[in-house]
C-alpha cells in the first residue's frame, strides 16, 4: 500500500512538472490581425465641371498635349489680353536669337502711351511717356499688370511698329501650330481679324512653358510697382492655389472674361482655358474647378525613355541579325487615374527588314491602347544602325528569303 501511494504521488508530481514546462515553453497565443482591405477598382471619372457661362473652355495635359475635357475648343473668339502670351513668346524667341537684349532700354513712345496708357479704358503699366525703362521691367509691366502701353512699346522696340510685330506674332503662331489664330496687335484690344480658340491658346501656353520658361515665370509674380503705382496681377488663382504659377487673364466687352491658367502638382502640369465668362470671379472659380478635377482623376506617366531599346526585330543581310527599336523622344501618356496598368502597347513593324538601316531611321509605329482605343502613338526608330553584311552573307540571306517565300 505504501509503495503504491508513493508511486501515485510521484506520477502526479511528474505530470505537474511537465505541464509547467509546457506552459513556459509554448508560444503565447497571437491576436489575429484583420486582413487589409483590397483597394476598390478605379471608378470612371465623372464629367468635368462645366463652366457656368463660358463660350468655350478646355483642360489640357501639358506633358502630352492631350485634351482631357472641353467644349467649343475650335470656335474662334476674341482672346483679349491673353494675346500678351503670344507677345511674350515672340519676345522670348527674339531674345534667344539675339535680335533684342535684356539690357535694352525700351522707350514708352507717345503712340504706346496714347493707345494703351492711363488715359485709355484698358489696363496700363504706368511708365512715363517718352521715358525709357529696361526691357525686363517693361516686360513685367506687360505680364504682371497686363499693361497695354508696355506691350505696344515692346512691340515697337522689337519690330519697329506694332503692325510689323503682329506679323512676327502670326509667323511664330504658325510655327507653333496654331491653326485657328490670327493676331492684329500685341495687346488683345478688339480689332478686326483678331481671334484665337481655346485649343490654340492652350497650345500657346504649352509652348511658352516649354520654350521660354523665363518669360513664363513673370506671370506668377503677384504685383509690380512702376513709380508710385503698385498694381496686382489680375489672376486671382495665384492667391487661391499655390500650385498655380500662371498664366494670363483677359477682358473687354467683346471677349468677356477670359483666363489661361496652369498649375503643377508633383510632376504633373495641367493647362486650363476659359473664354467668355460672365465675371472675373466666375472665370477664376471655373478654372480652378477644372484644374482640381484634372489632377484628381487623371495622371501622366513616362512610358518609354528616348533612345532606349523597347523591342528588337529580325534583320536580313546585316552584320547583325536584329535591330533595336525605340522612340526618338520620351513617350508620355495621360490616363484616367488608376488605369496605367491596363495600357496595352502594340507595335506595327514591317515583316521583312533588310540592312543597311541607319540609326534613327523610322521603322514602324508603337500604339498604346486602353479599352480598345489609341491613347498615344509614336514612330518606332532604330536605336542603333545595322550596317550591310558581306557578300556571302547577303547571298545566303537572299536564298533564305526566297526559300521562306515559296
Amino acid at each position: 500500500m505504501r509503495r503504491q501511494a508513493k508511486l501515485l504521488i510521484a506520477g502526479l508530481c511528474a505530470t505537474l512538472l511537465v505541464g509547467t514546462v509546457l506552459a513556459q515553453t509554448a508560444p503565447a497565443p497571437q491576436a489575429t490581425s484583420p486582413k487589409p482591405a483590397l483597394a476598390p477598382p478605379p471608378l470612371a471619372a465623372p464629367p468635368a465641371p462645366k463652366p457656368v457661362s463660358a463660350k468655350a473652355w478646355l483642360l489640357m495635359d501639358d506633358a502630352t498635349g492631350k485634351i482631357l475635357a472641353g467644349e467649343n475648343i475650335d470656335t474662334r473668339l476674341e482672346p483679349a489680353s491673353i494675346t500678351k502670351v503670344m507677345t511674350s513668346y515672340v519676345l522670348g524667341a527674339e531674345l534667344a536669337a539675339g535680335r533684342i537684349k535684356a539690357s535694352d532700354s525700351v522707350t514708352m513712345t507717345e503712340n504706346a502711351w496714347r493707345t494703351g496708357g492711363a488715359g485709355t479704358d484698358g489696363s496700363y503699366s504706368g511708365f512715363e511717356v517718352n521715358k525709357s525703362a529696361p526691357l525686363t521691367e517693361m516686360v513685367k509691366g506687360m505680364a504682371i499688370q497686363s499693361g497695354n502701353d508696355a506691350a505696344i512699346a515692346l512691340a515697337e522696340h522689337t519690330a519697329g511698329s506694332e503692325a510689323a510685330f503682329a506679323d512676327l506674332m502670326n509667323q511664330y503662331a504658325a510655327r507653333i501650330g496654331l491653326k485657328n489664330t490670327r493676331f492684329a496687335n500685341a495687346t488683345g484690344l478688339s480689332a478686326p481679324n483678331h481671334y484665337s480658340t481655346a485649343r490654340d491658346l492652350a497650345l500657346l501656353g504649352r509652348a511658352l512653358i516649354r520654350d521660354y520658361p523665363e518669360e513664363y515665370a513673370y506671370n506668377k509674380i503677384r504685383e509690380f510697382t512702376v513709380g508710385p503705382i503698385t498694381q496686382r496681377n489680375r489672376n486671382l488663382l495665384l492667391w487661391r492655389d499655390e500650385t498655380v504659377d500662371g498664366m494670363k487673364t483677359g477682358h473687354h466687352s467683346g471677349a468677356g472674361y477670359c483666363l489661361l491658367s496652369s498649375a503643377k502638382r508633383g510632376d504633373q502640369r495641367l493647362i486650363a482655358v476659359v473664354m467668355g465668362a460672365a465675371s472675373e470671379e466666375e472665370r477664376a472659380v471655373d478654372s480652378l474647378a477644372l484644374l482640381n478635377w484634372g489632377f484628381r482623376f487623371h495622371e501622366t506617366h513616362r512610358l518609354y525613355q528616348a533612345d532606349t531599346a523597347i523591342a528588337t526585330h529580325k534583320v536580313w543581310k546585316g552584320k547583325t541579325d536584329e535591330v533595336k527599336l525605340g522612340v526618338a523622344v520620351p513617350l508620355l501618356v495621360s490616363t484616367p487615374r488608376g488605369r496605367y496598368a491596363d495600357l496595352k502597347p502594340q507595335m506595327d513593324v514591317p515583316k521583312v527588314l533588310e540592312a543597311p538601316i541607319k540609326a534613327g531611321a523610322v521603322i514602324g509605329t508603337v500604339r498604346v491602347m486602353l479599352d480598345g482605343q489609341v491613347v498615344v502613338q509614336a514612330p518606332l526608330v532604330a536605336v542603333e544602325g545595322v550596317p550591310e553584311a558581306g557578300f556571302f552573307k547577303r547571298l545566303w540571306h537572299e536564298f533564305l528569303m526566297w526559300w521562306d517565300s515559296v
